[in-house]
Order: structure tokens, then C-alpha cells, then sequence
């Protein structure tokens, strides 16, 4: 009897049950009433001088035990690239959020009142806020030993520029602008720590990828990589924003210097201020074609705020900067990239790495350009879109497994279908005047994984067992979920290679001294990465398993994939990615003319998946994704003054609800095999955020006849365009 297939198929999860009732166990899940809780003391201030340190009235106050400070710490330096931030600041701080001690006290009152009382002396010194200003001469140095606030420049050129527009019959220009956006995860951040029997320091707590956050622990304690543990509980979100330290090194310090188990959880204030956010960036562009509706040349100058410390800004703005041209073929191209630091909060990972920026500005562009010429938007893209054999900015041929030509026609044949437009028309004729609808259209593109040199690989373990044929396994691999349901992936792909039901393979994922070493659950790699080596693992097992007589066999691989280049400082030539994932959506929206109030009515979101490991996940994913990219195009808005964070709540900083959902949201899933991931899968996590802007922003045009260019596009936005 053959058995039926279970790729594909919308396996329940495994975890569901657990988050439903509550019975799922969250970092903060875990504080027993044995451990000591742990209060950072934060600079609150921008940019200072630290004169000194007085924890005297701290240490009297009732149950506190110690308030360690920059004295404390073995190695006091840390980062995903470039360890240019402290553990705790010893002589300037250079952001609102630095933390300047951490007080360890019997109760968590204990702790908040141990941290009112360390008295910090500060000098105040100038500070930097904005990124243009940071580049000036004279500008005041973030990092003074660097001698520049220039965090990374990248050039990217391909062609002849000049001749490209000189050959163009039209020449647009525009500027975007994109602000801070808070990664607003269900949980803030939180964790316990110990040290154990052998030795080791235990942290339990919620993070992106186990075996780094080791590494940086280690490095920060001075200790050997297996003298720290890092073990996840249930992640309540991360969307990049747990790719950086946030408590882990602090629970991990305090444990090891009063051993004693340690707690903290952080309020969602604290979480604002305290850990890093998605890029604002400048976009300042030239796009020029030909009557014809070929792209002939781009120029785009791409300017982003790194904040205080560098974590993730140089390869996010490396993919903002390749992604200025869309996911277009184009001759002739001249790109400058550059971030800067700044005293404003740390910019880092977040959910499109760079690509929503970009594709906002390259989007709008196509639009505007389709317009000039008199063609329709959809066709203007179907003549310059990416194909199989296509050289992209750093004059690579892409990756094979182009598919941005079909999901685009995809999407429009789907909105086609659904009449959007005709509907918005009648709407428009029919509803009160000052309600007017719109429908939008914009496509875009995103790496899987790691880029520009940087090492890739995912390893994954697979014990088979059983009498005559398998009976069980038992899989291993370090790869976190965050939500996205990977664990369930895993073994499902394990599973259909193996030749076992799903309950057959169990899983050991959450602890680094378990597991190995599966890379960062990030840039929609887990799927293609991880996946791939748990297929090539249980192949590895079936042949070890039917080519003995032991009863249990163990394989255990490590999957690479194409290598990638780091890119030539003054071309930017070069081989940037090895995998990419294609989108589109059509989007209509209702603009209020009276309020400039935005609300997006239906959403159609195609996306290439190379093949659907869980069907429902992959809807799921489009649907949560669309709902966070609502948020980022329309309401989510950071406000600062002088790096200080003034929207360091929920009440001030808004979030999409229930109310702000779309009537409709298609998902559009087309499974056009991937040549490296597991059964044809590719990665889909962040696609729906990358062209989603760009398509309200053309929405809102067709709407009302503005270009909205300053993300996000708040009702004061909109009516500001209205009026000018």
C-alpha cells in the first residue's frame, strides 16, 4: 500500500494546543520564586559622559543584593558583526538605551527600587540625530575612535549610466522616506539563568538562533563556547527583533558572577526603548525608459540611520542598496548606498532587511513611469521584470528559479478576476464623495538567507531506529521557531524522506548542548536551510539504516549552499545571494477625504513557495505578514526628538488591530519548484512586507490622484497631500 504524501498537507501544529490554553511555558513563564530578578539601570539620555557611578544608596535599600556595573564584566563588548557595544557603559553612553548598571535584587519591587537609586553623574555631550547631519565635517562622532560616523558605504555600478538616460525618452526623480518601526512581538523580552552542577551557565530565554547567542555569551564571559548553554522556551514573536542581545548576556553575567538563579522580564516600555528597530532610510532617485516601456537607467542614493551601534546596518543596507532597481532588469545602473551612525536607537534586523525601503521607492517609481508613458502598470513591469538568465545590479546572473514574471501575472489575473477595479469605480460613483477608492498593484523580491559572503549552512542530525524496517527517529537541529512553525517543517520533510507517519519523529530543537548548529531563524532561510539538510540527513539515515544490520544509526549533515561573494568595494560586482523568493500584490483601499484616513479593503498577495511544505502555514504566514505590513504603511510611527523615544508605548505607538484588517485576504500560492530547497520549498516569511507599501502607495494615487512618498501614510499625510 503506498502511503499518502504529507507535504502539503495543513498538518495541525504541534504547539497550538499549548498556546491556546496557556499551558505553553514563555520566558517569563519560567521565574521561579527561588531566583534573584535583575533591573537595568538605562542612560535615558542620548549622548553623555559617564563622571560616575554611585551605587551606595542602591546597595542599602531592603533585599537588594548587588548592582554590577562595566567593572563586572570580563569582556565588555558584543555584536552580531561588529562588537562596538557594551554590556553595560563604563565611560560615554551613545543612546537613550544604553544600560549603565543592572541591579540584582530579592523581588522584582526590590530591583525597580535598587534602580532609582544608583546615581549616575553624566556630562552631557552633543549628539548626532540625524544621518545627513552625521555625515557632515564636523559633526559630532558617535564613536570617536572610528574618526567617522560612516558605518558603511557600498557603490554599486553597472554599465553607462549617462548614455542610459540619455537614451531614455522619459527621466523621473523622486525621494521616499521610511521612519523606525518597533518590532511589537507579543512578548517582551525576558529569561532566567543558572549556573548548573557541571559548571555551565544555563540561559533560558527567547532568541533567533541558539549557537550565536552562545558564542557572544562566551566571548562576553570568557569562557569556552560549551561552558554556556542556551536553551529556548516558547517564543512569543521575533521578526528580526531577537536577532541582538537583549537580556540574554545580562541573566548570563549575573548568574555567573553571584551564583544564584537569576530572572528578568522586561515591560514593554522597557522593550522599546531597549532594543533595536527597522531602518528609516532615504531613498533619492532617477528612473528613465523608452516610449517602447524599457527601463534604460537608474540612479538612487540610499541613506540609512544605524543608530548608535552597528548590529545588523551594514548588510541591511547592502540589500536595500541592490534592491534600489526592483526586481528589474536594468543596463545601466549607478547606486550609492552608505549608513550612518547616529545617537538615535539602534537599527537592525526586521522583517525585509532593507527590501520594504528599497521596493517602496522602485515600486512608486514603476508606477509613475507607467504613467508617463501612457502604459498600464502591470504591463510597464511585464516588460522589464526579472527573468531566468537576468544579471542583476552587481552584473550576477540571478539565481535559478526566477519566477517574479508569473506570480506577477498571477496577482493581476486574480484581481482581474475579482473586478477590484470595477468595483472601486462604482464605489466611487455610487458612495458619498468623499469616500473614494483606489486599486494598486507592485511586485518585489527578496534573498533567502545569507548574502554577500557571509558563511551559510544549516546542520541537522536524524537517529532511525527499529527492527527489519524504521520504526522511529529522532531529529535534531538547531533551528528556533519564532512562530513561523519550522519545528512542525522539519518534520514533516523528515517525515515523507524517512517513510514514517509525523508522529513517529521526534524533535530536539530549543537547547544549543543538544543540537546542532542551524543558523539564524531570519531571512526566510530556515524552510530552504534547514529543511534541506533534514532531507539530506534522513536520506543519509534510510542508506545507513538498509546498508547494516544495527538496529539504530545516526547521520548527521551539514547542508551548504552555492557560495556567495562579498561585493567589490568600488563596483559592487559581485555574487550577492544564491537563493531569492518572488511576490506581488494587488491591493484596494478606501481613502477618507475629509479625515485622510487610509483603509485597505482587500489584499491579494502571490507568492512563488517553490513547494508548500504546510499549506496552512504558508497562508498563515501571508495573512500574519499582510497585517504587520498594514501596520508599517499606514500607522506604525516612531516618533523621537533628539533621540529620545517619545512613543514608548502601545498608547502612542499604533498598531494595526482587528478593526484596521482587511474585509479580504487572498493568498495566491504558486509552486514552482526551488533547485535547492527540500521537495522544491523556498522561503515566504517576509515577502508579503516587501512591495506591500508600494502598492497602497499607488492605491491611494489611483484613489485620489497624490503620491504619498513619506512612509507611513498617516491621515495628517494625507491630507497634507490632498490640500497641497
Amino acid at each position: 500500500m503506498t502511503r499518502a504524501s504529507i507535504i502539503g498537507k495543513p498538518v495541525p501544529r504541534h504547539d497550538a494546543l499549548g498556546k491556546v490554553t496557556g499551558a505553553a511555558r514563555y520566558p517569563a513563564d519560567l521565574v521561579r520564586p527561588d531566583m534573584l530578578h535583575l533591573k537595568v539601570v538605562f542612560a535615558g539620555r542620548p549622548s553623555a559622559r559617564i563622571r560616575s557611578i554611585d551605587a551606595s544608596e542602591a546597595l542599602a535599600a531592603p533585599g537588594v543584593v548587588a548592582v554590577l556595573t562595566a567593572a563586572d564584566v570580563p569582556y565588555n563588548a558584543f555584536g552580531l558583526i561588529e562588537r562596538d557595544q557594551p554590556v553595560l557603559c563604563s565611560d560615554v553612553v551613545r543612546f537613550q538605551g544604553d544600560k549603565v548598571a543592572l541591579v540584582v535584587a530579592e523581588s522584582a519591587e526590590a530591583a525597580t527600587i535598587g534602580a532609582r537609586r544608583v546615581r549616575v553623574d553624566y556630562d552631557d555631550l552633543p549628539g548626532v540625530f540625524d544621518p545627513f547631519a552625521a555625515l557632515e565635517p564636523g559633526a559630532p562622532l558617535v564613536h570617536a575612535a572610528r574618526g567617522t560616523n560612516l558605518l558603511h558605504r557600498l557603490p554599486i555600478r553597472k554599465g553607462d549610466v549617462a548614455a542610459g538616460f540619455a537614451a531614455a525618452d522619459l527621466v523621473l526623480e523622486g525621494e521616499f522616506t521610511t521612519t523606525w518601526q518597533e518590532h511589537a512581538f507579543l512578548q517582551p523580552e525576558a529569561g532566567v539563568a543558572w549556573v548548573d552542577d557541571d559548571g555551565r551557565v544555563v540561559v533560558e530565554s527567547a532568541g533567533q538562533w541558539l549557537h550565536e547567542d552562545r558564542k557572544q555569551i562566551a566571548n562576553m564571559l570568557e569562557l569556552a563556547p560549551d561552558r554556556v548553554v542556551i536553551r529556548y522556551a516558547a517564543i512569543g514573536g521575533a521578526f528580526g527583533g531577537r536577532e541582538d542581545l537583549s537580556v540574554q548576556h545580562l541573566l548570563a553575567l549575573a548568574a555567573w558572577k553571584l551564583r544564584r538563579p537569576v530572572a528578568i522580564v522586561w515591560s514593554r516600555e522597557e522593550s522599546i526603548v531597549g532594543h533595536h528597530k527597522r531602518h528609516p532610510m532615504t531613498v533619492r532617485c532617477r528612473w528613465g525608459a523608452t516610449n517602447e516601456g524599457r527601463l534604460t537607467a537608474v540612479a538612487a542614493e540610499v541613506t540609512a540611520d544605524g543608530g548608535a551601534y552597528a548590529s545588523t546596518s551594514e548588510e541591511v543596507t547592502k540589500v536595500a542598496t541592490l534592491f534600489a532597481t526592483g526586481c528589474y532588469a536594468v543596463d545601466n545602473v549607478a547606486i550609492e548606498g552608505r549608513v550612518a551612525y547616529t545617537n538615535n536607537v539602534p537599527a537592525g534586523a526586521f522583517r525585509g532587511f532593507g527590501a520594504p525601503q528599497a521596493h517602496f521607492a522602485s515600486e512608486v517609481m514603476m508606477t509613475r513611469l507607467a504613467h508617463g508613458l501612457g502604459l498600464d502598470p502591470v504591463e510597464f513591469r511585464r516588460r522589464n521584470i526579472y527573468r531566468e538568465g537576468d544579471r542583476e545590479p552587481t552584473r550576477n546572473v540571478l539565481p535559478a528559479g526566477v519566477s517574479a514574471l508569473p506570480v506577477l501575472n498571477r496577482c493581476a489575473e486574480e484581481v482581474a478576476r475579482r473586478g477590484w477595479a470595477e468595483e472601486a469605480a462604482r464605489a466611487n460613483i455610487e458612495g458619498p464623495s468623499w469616500l473614494r477608492r483606489g486599486v494598486g498593484i507592485a511586485a518585489g523580491h527578496k534573498n533567502l538567507g545569507y548574502s554577500f559572503g557571509f558563511a551559510e549552512q544549516s546542520t541537522a542530525t536524524i537517529e532511525l531506529w527499529g527492527r527489519g524496517e524504521p520504526e522511529g527517529a529522532l531529529l535534531r537541529s538547531g533551528a528556533a521557531d519564532v512562530g513561523q512553525g519550522v519545528h512542525l517543517a522539519m518534520r514533516q520533510i523528515a517525515a515523507e524522506t524517512l517513510g514514517l507517519d509525523l508522529q513517529q519523529v521526534a524533535l530536539i530543537a530549543d537547547d544549543s548542548a543538544e543540537t546542532p548548529n542551524a543558523g539564524s531563524s531570519s531571512a526566510s532561510r530556515q524552510t530552504v536551510m534547514s529543511g534541506r539538510a533534514v532531507h539530506d540527513a534522513a536520506v543519509e539515515a534510510l542508506a545507513k539504516y538498509h546498508g547494516s544490520d544495527e538496529e539504530r544509526v545516526v547521520a548527521t549533515v551539514q547542508y551548504c549552499p552555492p557560495a556567495t561573494t562579498p561585493l567589490a568595494a568600488d563596483t559592487g560586482e559581485g555574487v550577492p545571494n544564491y537563493c531569492y523568493g518572488y511576490a506581488a500584490q494587488g491591493v484596494e483601499v478606501e481613502v477618507d477625504t475629509l479625515s485622510g484616513k487610509v483603509r485597505v479593503i482587500r489584499v491579494a498577495s502571490a507568492h512563488d513557495v517553490g513547494r508548500a511544505i504546510n499549506m496552512q502555514q504558508v497562508e498563515g504566514q501571508i495573512e500574519g505578514c499582510v497585517a504587520q505590513a498594514i501596520g508599517y504603511a499606514l500607522m506604525e510611527d516612531l516618533k523621537t526628538r533628539d533621540g529620545r523615544i517619545l512613543t514608548s508605548g502601545f498608547s502612542t505607538y499604533l498598531l494595526p488591530t482587528a478593526l484596521d484588517a482587511p474585509e479580504e485576504i487572498v493568498p495566491i500560492v504558486l509552486e514552482l519548484a526551488d533547485p535547492l530547497g527540500p521537495f522544491g520549498a523556498r522561503g515566504v516569511a517576509e515577502l508579503p512586507l516587501v512591495p506591500f507599501t508600494a502598492a497602497v502607495a499607488a492605491a491611494i494615487h489611483d484613489a485620489v490622484g497624490v503620491w504619498l512618498t513619506d512612509q507611513p501614510f498617516t491621515p495628517e499625510r494625507v491630507l497634507a497631500a490632498l490640500e497641497g
